[in-house]
């Protein structure tokens, strides 16, 4: 059975939550366009998201290790089509928009510099006096002006909902006007994007804790100071009692993240329930955030964030080689300001709307791993 655009947004209004965000209701594109036949707009934007360039070079960015250190550690792109994942099955689960959750999800990386967080902490100091660095807000510039796959304008021209979404760090999330609904600044912004920021980190965490088991940075001796690490651990042992290895652990992060997940959608129905919410305005208006987890395992996951930062993310076989690509990041960022005409030939064509920094923070922003260390390489030769 054919199923039209105009089809899929009747069955929106009949199956979503009130509170959920319509496609038929989406304040649309800064530059019109008109709808498609078979998809929705949030459809179609999370395609854009997919082909584009950017998403694509996640592959070769870090996460955590550097990426080439191991085949089976998760990169840029793996940990954000799990965030994706994660965005789907609690959208699911509250009935609002899937399709809008995962498209903020596949998105909301798209702007991080290489080397991961090092990267990022890197390119904030040389850029401090012009504006900063900060992926989401990078992010942004990715989807609105750098990629250039269409005829018509810069950017992949996503909707206003998805804009919105990337912006999670944001004190304001201002809607222009449109149809019968005047420009509005929100506290907050749709309970979709607010998923997404809460499946990135749910899904952060768990495979971060993840890849350093594997990578035998931290140990299960040192994780059973961990509460969810016990309490999960303890759980698969009752029901697996003989299994063991890679295996046993894989299964302990699987069950964690299953809690994770459940304890969060069990926490925002109930705080939902007593609010009368009915449309997705008045989850933007709302003083407070939605998605959430329990108080429980609030104090919980910021104990796990806790044992991270302390014997992962600052351990000296992770900090060290994240450190050197911030350097190299820093020592090709220099080399460009002082020889303009060696930056990318697409690139170069912004500086002078944008600023040399800017246009250098852009392009260098957009190599993978491997790609600024060849650029590094190179350039020392010269």
């Amino acid at each position: 059975m054919l199923k039209t655009r105009s089809q899929i947004e009747t069955e929106e209004r009949k199956n979503f939550s009130q509170f959920g965000q319509y496609n038929s209701e989406s304040a649309g594109r800064k530059h019109p366009e008109p709808p498609h036949s078979y998809r929705t707009a949030f459809q179609r934007d999370r395609a854009r998201i997919i082909h584009s360039r950017a998403f694509r070079r996640l592959e070769y960015k870090t996460q955590v290790f550097l990426n080439g250190t191991g085949d089976h550690l998760r990169t840029r792109l793996t940990h954000t089509i799990e965030v994706a994942s994660v965005s789907r099955t609690i959208a699911c689960a509250l009935g609002v928009n899937q399709d809008l959750a995962e498209a903020i999800a596949l998105a909301h990386d798209l702007g991080h510099p290489p080397f991961g967080h090092a990267g990022e902490k890197k390119m904030n100091q040389i850029m401090l006096k012009d504006g900063g660095f900060e992926h989401n807000i990078q992010s942004l510039r990715v989807v609105e002006l750098l990629e250039t796959l269409y005829p018509e304008f810069d950017g992949l021209n996503l909707s206003y909902e998805v804009l919105e979404g990337i912006r999670k760090h944001d004190k304001g999330y201002y809607r222009p006007s449109y149809k019968n609904k005047k420009e509005e600044n929100f506290p907050n912004p749709s309970i979709e994007a607010q998923i997404a920021n809460m499946a990135d980190e749910i899904t952060y965490y768990s495979h971060d804790l993840d890849d350093g088991l594997d990578h035998k940075l931290i140990n299960e001796q040192k994780l059973n100071v961990v509460t969810l690490w016990q309490k999960c651990s303890e759980l698969v042992g009752k029901k697996y009692p003989g299994l063991k290895g890679k295996r046993r652990r894989s299964y302990i992060i699987r069950t964690l993240i299953d809690r994770q997940v459940a304890d969060l959608i069990s926490a925002t129905s109930e705080y939902i329930q007593n609010f009368k919410f009915e449309s997705s305005d008045e989850i933007r208006r709302h003083p407070e955030r939605l998605i959430r987890h329990s108080k429980e395992a609030q104090k919980g996951n910021q104990q796990l964030k806790q044992f991270l930062y302390e014997n992962l993310y600052h351990h000296e076989a992770v900090a060290m080689p994240n450190a050197r690509g911030g350097n190299v990041i820093a020592d090709v960022f220099s080399f460009y300001e002082q020889n303009s005409k060696m930056i990318g030939e697409e690139s170069a064509k912004r500086i002078d709307s944008e600023g040399l920094k800017r246009t250098i923070c852009d392009y260098i922003s957009g190599m993978t791993d491997r790609y600024v260390l060849e650029e590094y390489n190179r350039l020392r030769k010269m």
